[in-house]
């Protein structure tokens, strides 16, 4: 049972034309330094260099002079405490073994503490009484470490898990054996070095290990290419080899399928690309390649049939499909495979989740969520769809292959969540716990437009704004998009949002543009590589429709986005800065010429392509934002953050830009924080001066 994503699962873890004109959208010519290969700023790459930390310094006091001294700042900054440690969260885990596990912070508890309580208990009205079985803090503080939480693997029908510890919130974690009984580390037990490693139970006393094993042990995106049996009582250096990639693949994962009866099957992900995985079963003499195309998804095993999801077509059945086949035809050219669900144009499959009685299925049908429960009786399938509120999300908390309780939550853009029990072998849902609203909802609605695109595409798009708003075209207004890793974004709660945006005059935006998986791989796979620009012709066109609409305007209207969305926030700032007032770029990517050279980057190349392929690489020439920026009046004033701890996106990247921005005379505002990993927040307080800082920075572009 795992609370937290593991490496194995990761992979498989941005004018006023009428909305009708067709325009492409091209960024503006490149200057002096931009495609010549001369960049007078890498020693900002030198992530702890002291010239480098000695300029992050600078940034920060810079920056953080006029934001925490903007007097709206204590007022933000109290309310993003508040909600960081409240308890009005809903306390969301995992089953195994009879219990429900859940990972809980709050103010008490900074960093967090693992605990569980009987199924049947919790499952009575979600607040059961917990028994704490791992204390971070106490650990960080025994261990003088800034231990963050990133995740456990514990091993059915014994006390023994891995808990994975991060330094400040990294990707690289270091793993270390723990008792649940005794509620301790075990003395001479394993420990796995802090690398981007994949862990997992093969039973109590051997692991199947994928770590940093020495010298070229690690492909181009930092992670192992080489799977070892690791047994107890030996030197990690002296396991076993299983199975050996290629340094050009992303990497070699491990990982165990656990079917309805108890059954356990190791198998390999072997990443080509990022989107490309060969499987292999780890269970025979030798490593048997499972048969599945190359962009396929194992969801897990159910009575025997192996449970996948096609990112392609494949044997005559569709993209997008839910397939089931048995697992003796792991090996056959031609499995006997079932179609179990085949999604339409505007639908999706967002989560497959696997009880001992039933195949849940969590999808989408134009943005708005249900869930569909499948049963095999007698070789017969029968589908069902659960009754559950409308129109928001259904996202599982909590189901095991050998348990028959399963948990779901439902939430809208506002309406908090709430906890389902699925009872009757999941054959209805009884809502346990509701939590109480972090914000006066009533003055508020949630509508959903579309945006014609450059190619007549509908993007859908969802907009919460006051009930008597009126469209003057005066309202601040904050659009957010990611578009890309076929990544979704669908109706979800958020407290902050409404307390700290919507409670002070604005209006949020959600936009559901090409490179999600909103609609399935093909949403996500329209925008790969050269295609990618119509990603960014459907943020324009959102952003087109809002002024249209008399929604904002452009010196109203303000962009957000993380990571690949801080791609995209970087380039609509090159492509459309006249359309914009404010930017909140986070934990960008803003290289595009040099960022498979960078940490993780060169897992990315499936989606963005490749800087060494001279047809990609003329594409990627075109919206690099970093070599793109030139000065320019329409140029507003953007505010980047990132994390030094970001091991995941350099923030070479960010740090960059803005050395960039400062020497072409340009305003910016920067703040990278010195821990906090990809989210550029190690801690909840930490986030909550992070949202503050953001939210000041809206307020002074949008409001004033």
């Amino acid at each position: 049972m795992r609370l937290a994503a593991l490496a194995a699962t990761t992979l498989a873890a941005l004018v006023l034309a009428s909305c009708s004109t067709t325009t492409t959208t091209t960024a503006p010519e490149a200057t002096g330094m931009a495609m010549t290969g001369e960049d007078p700023y890498l020693w900002l790459e030198e992530v702890e260099g002291e010239r480098a930390l000695t300029w992050v310094r600078e940034q920060n006091a810079r920056s953080l002079a006029v934001l925490e001294g903007d007097p709206r700042f204590a007022g933000l900054h109290a309310d993003a405490l508040a909600l960081a440690n409240s308890s009005d969260r809903l306390p969301l885990g995992g089953i195994q073994d009879g219990f429900y596990y859940n990972f809980w912070q709050d103010e008490t508890h900074v960093r967090g503490i693992y605990r569980r309580a009987p199924i049947a208990e919790f499952a009575r009205n979600g607040n059961p009484r917990w028994e704490t079985v791992l204390d971070v803090d106490a650990v960080a503080a025994a261990e003088s470490a800034n231990w963050v939480f990133s995740g456990i693997d514990c091993l059915e029908a014994t006390t023994r898990c891995l808990v994975a510890l991060s330094d400040g919130g990294k990707d690289a974690v270091t793993y270390r054996e723990y008792d649940l009984a005794t509620r301790r580390f075990v003395e001479g037990g394993f420990v796995v070095p802090e690398a981007k490693s994949s862990v997992a139970w093969l039973d109590r006393n051997t692991l199947l290990v994928g770590t940093d094993w020495g010298d070229g042990a690690m492909t181009e995106s930092g992670y192992a290419f080489v799977l070892k049996r690791w047994t107890r009582g030996t030197p990690l250096a002296s396991a076993t080899e299983i199975i050996r990639g290629q340094a050009s693949d992303v990497g070699v994962f491990g990982g165990v399928l656990q079917d309805t009866d108890g059954t356990r099957v190791p198998i390999a992900y072997e990443a080509d690309t990022f989107f490309e995985t060969t499987y292999w079963r780890l269970d025979g003499a030798t490593p048997q390649r499972i048969s599945l195309p190359a962009k396929a998804s194992i969801q897990g095993l159910y009575r025997g049939q192996l449970i996948t999801t096609l990112n392609e077509a494949w044997q005559g059945h569709p993209q997008g499909a839910l397939i089931a086949y048995p697992v003796a035809d792991t090996s056959a050219a031609t499995p006997r495979a079932t179609v179990l669900f085949a999604p339409n144009e505007r639908q999706s499959i967002e989560g497959v989740a696997v009880t001992r009685d039933v195949i849940l299925v969590a999808g989408y049908e134009n943005v708005r969520g249900r869930l569909m429960r499948l049963a095999n009786s007698n070789g017969a399938w029968a589908t069902t769809t659960i009754d559950l509120p409308q129109n928001g999300s259904v996202t599982f908390a909590g189901a095991s292959p050998t348990e028959s309780a399963a948990f779901v939550v439902y939430e809208d853009y506002l309406t908090p969540d709430t906890l389902y029990a699925l009872e009757r072998s999941a054959a209805g849902a009884r809502a346990v716990r509701s939590l109480p609203a972090q914000f006066d909802a009533s003055p508020y609605v949630s509508e959903q437009h579309e945006a014609v695109s450059s190619d007549g595409a509908r993007i859908p798009y969802f907009v919460l704004r006051r009930r008597d708003m009126p469209l003057n075209g005066e309202n601040p207004t904050l659009l957010y998009a990611y578009g890309g890793f076929q990544v979704s974004m669908t109706p979800g709660y958020s407290p902050n949002i409404g307390k700290l945006w919507l409670d002070r005059g604005g209006v949020y935006v959600i936009a559901n543009i090409r490179g999600g998986g909103e609609f399935g791989p093909a949403w996500h796979q329209a925008g790969l590589r050269t295609q990618r620009q119509i990603i960014y012709d459907d943020f324009y066109a959102v952003e087109r429709d809002l002024v249209e609409r008399r929604i904002t305007t452009p010196r109203r209207l303000g962009i957000q986005g993380g990571s690949n969305g801080g791609l995209l926030m970087g380039v609509m700032l090159n492509q459309h800065p006249e359309m914009i007032n404010a930017a909140v770029v986070q934990v960008p990517l803003l290289d595009m010429l040099r960022y498979d050279q960078l940490l993780a980057g060169a897992s990315w190349v499936d989606e963005y392509g490749s800087p060494s392929n001279p047809e990609e690489r003329a594409f990627l020439e075109t919206i690099t934002p970093y070599q793109n920026l030139r000065a320019r009046d329409d140029f507003p004033l953007p505010f980047v953050l990132t994390s030094t701890k970001d091991d995941r996106v350099h923030p070479g990247h960010a740090r960059k830009y803005v050395a960039r921005m400062t020497e072409l005379g340009m305003p910016v505002l920067y703040y990278e924080n010195i821990d906090g990993g990809h989210s550029a927040a190690a801690n909840l307080n930490e986030a909550a001066r992070r949202r503050a800082l953001e939210y000041t920075y809206l307020m002074q572009r949008l409001m004033d």
